[in-house]
């Protein structure tokens, strides 16, 4: 299978610009790891907004970048419009008796099944510090924080 790159989704500039309100939000944060974040904000986006959504779950790390899409809002409307539908995004508050283990690689599997790669140092539990972000919310599954209306047909 061809190896797709979801840095794509995005013009430089506009990738640049979300690029930037990560590493706002993260001083400190090296420039090329609120890349890597984004490009798999923008992986997980792409599947979810092309499948419904159903069962997936980004990281606690992959989530900053989501966040970051969602503050560009016209951007992520017209992204989410590309890729077959709008995905809403509900926080929850961390509960690590929440987290599970399987949703998250069921989300890198559907990642991968799709085409794309996934950077696994930023697919870890969200106790796992090994890298930092200023997201503080988790998502569980389907039922609730994340939400796809599909695109109207026209």
């Amino acid at each position: 299978m061809h190896q797709l790159t979801a840095r794509t989704l995005l013009t430089d500039a506009q990738f640049n610009d979300v690029r930037a309100t990560i590493l706002d939000n993260n001083p400190g944060m090296e420039p090329d790891l609120a890349a890597r974040i984004l490009t798999d904000a923008l992986a997980f986006l792409a599947v979810a907004a092309g499948r419904g959504g159903h069962g997936l779950v980004p990281s606690r790390v992959v989530d900053e970048g989501w966040h970051a899409l969602i503050l560009h809002t016209g951007l992520y409307q017209n992204l989410c419009g590309r890729l077959g539908g709008f995905v809403h995004h509900v926080p929850e508050r961390p509960d690590p008796g929440r987290f599970s283990a399987a949703a998250l690689e069921r989300t890198i599997g559907a990642i991968e099944s799709a085409g794309y790669s996934v950077d696994a140092d930023l697919w870890r539990s969200p106790e796992d510090q090994l890298v930092s972000v200023a997201a503080s919310c988790q998502h569980s599954d389907d039922s609730g924080p994340i939400v796809i209306i599909p695109k109207p047909s026209s």
